[in-house]
């Protein structure tokens, strides 16, 4: 019999989540024989909404007016698959599996450890994400008999990545630029993503060369408000360093999935730059890294699933950090707290990998065993994250017998 799952998640949006939600759904579609799926959208803070009209948009807009039907008939759900932060976690139907990206720190709040012992199952995007989730340990006091205890996380958690998207075409992206190198950074312009470091950075190595920083970024949508706020921000910001010959580059507004990775094929589009203080996973640099780009990435949190292979070795310029703890303005309560560390990049280590990865890039020579070098890594990308071996781990953590288990009769003798 199939179960019937609620999916419940971000995934009209345009956010980190959303793309989780899509990947799940995408995961649960592989195995129609198992899953009869529902949906119920959630809004991801401020973030803009799809707006494509896909078969898979028309898909889920039916699929949400057979839940709503469903719902008001009195229909009752086997499973619940809740895409979110674990704070939002709820008990809504008699398996509940909380899919969260996880944490981008070496703490996670205790709130998620109570939230997430609520649940049946939680699945995280990382190793990094579930390792810090199962080593996060409070000390606890019973109420009754004042005895001290650990407070963990009981519930099984697993890690799922994210599959490789592969196109038929690519289009064309009408921009030119005025340099042949140009490094690319694509981010949300917050404290996480260290976006002021990344262009102090670059301006302070290349003032005087002909390279270029292209940043995809926003502040929270892709409106026309969010556009003028980021490019006069940008300016000024910019501005302070004074004459330089090297360029600044804004791209800013909705961009589809074949326009992003036209992005990291684009000619004068040469390496991406990340430079966060973490990440659950960190999708756009594994995007660039199986699109072929050479990466310069802080060298710790999720990335290091897919920027390291199975024998720990380095397929990307790592830069150096120190585990600090998090800005204070950065703290939320009950999800980022106070007590959490996480990356800083050293300016110097920053500096020198870019350097670096621009020489072996601009010099035919050495280009030509980077490309090399890509190129196989690319492949190992291709082979281990493909779409069919990522939907089927994610279905097989999810159907997981021990909690999914079909009512069994027992003859009493």
């Amino acid at each position: 019999m199939r179960k019937r799952v609620l999916l419940r998640g971000p995934l009209l949006t345009r956010s980190g989540y959303g793309e989780q939600s899509r990947f799940a759904l995408r995961a649960l579609r592989s195995r129609e024989d198992l899953f009869d799926v529902y949906i119920q959208p959630l809004q991801w803070g401020n973030t803009s909404w799809l707006n494509e009209i896909t078969p898979e948009r028309q898909w889920i807009d039916q699929t949400i007016e057979k839940t709503i039907a469903f719902i008001q008939q009195g229909g009752q759900f086997d499973i619940s698959l809740q895409v979110t932060i674990p704070n939002e976690f709820e008990r809504i139907a008699p398996v509940n599996i909380g899919y969260t990206a996880g944490i981008e720190t070496t703490k996670v709040a205790h709130q998620w450890i109570q939230k997430g012992n609520e649940m049946d199952k939680i699945i995280v995007v990382s190793n990094h994400s579930r390792d810090v989730f199962v080593n996060t340990v409070y000390e606890a006091v019973h109420q009754e008999t004042s005895e001290k205890a650990e407070f963990r996380l009981q519930t099984p958690i697993d890690s799922v990545n994210y599959p490789v998207k592969t196109f038929k075409e690519l289009p064309d992206l009408d921009f030119e630029l005025d340099y042949d190198f140009n490094f690319l950074a694509v981010a949300q312009f917050g404290p996480r993503k260290n976006l002021p470091n990344t262009i102090k950075w670059f301006i302070e190595e290349f003032r005087n060369e002909e390279v270029g920083l292209v940043l995809k970024t926003n502040i929270a949508k892709n409106c026309l408000m969010d556009r003028e706020k980021v490019s006069a921000d940008l300016n000024e910001f910019s501005r302070q360093f004074g004459d330089k010959k090297c360029k600044i580059y804004l791209l800013h507004g909705d961009m589809s999935d074949e326009e992003m990775h036209a992005l990291y094929k684009h000619s004068q589009i040469k390496a991406l730059v990340a430079l966060p203080h973490g990440e659950g996973f960190g999708l756009p640099i594994f995007e660039a890294a199986y699109s072929g780009l050479p990466v310069v990435a802080t060298g710790w949190s999720g990335q290091l699933d897919f920027l390291c292979d199975e024998e720990g070795g380095e397929h990307f310029y790592n830069v150096s950090y120190d585990i600090q703890p998090v800005q204070e303005q950065v703290v939320w309560e009950g999800v980022l707290i106070k007590e959490s560390m996480w990356a800083y990049p050293r300016e110097q280590s920053a500096k020198e990998q870019m350097r670096l990865c621009y020489e072996r890039m601009a010099n035919a020579e050495t280009c030509e065993t980077e490309l090399m070098a890509l190129e196989q890594n690319m492949r190992r990308l291709h082979e281990n994250f493909s779409a069919e071996v990522m939907y089927g781990r994610f279905v097989q953590v999810f159907h997981n017998e021990s909690i999914l288990q079909e009512p069994e009769v027992i003859e009493i003798i």
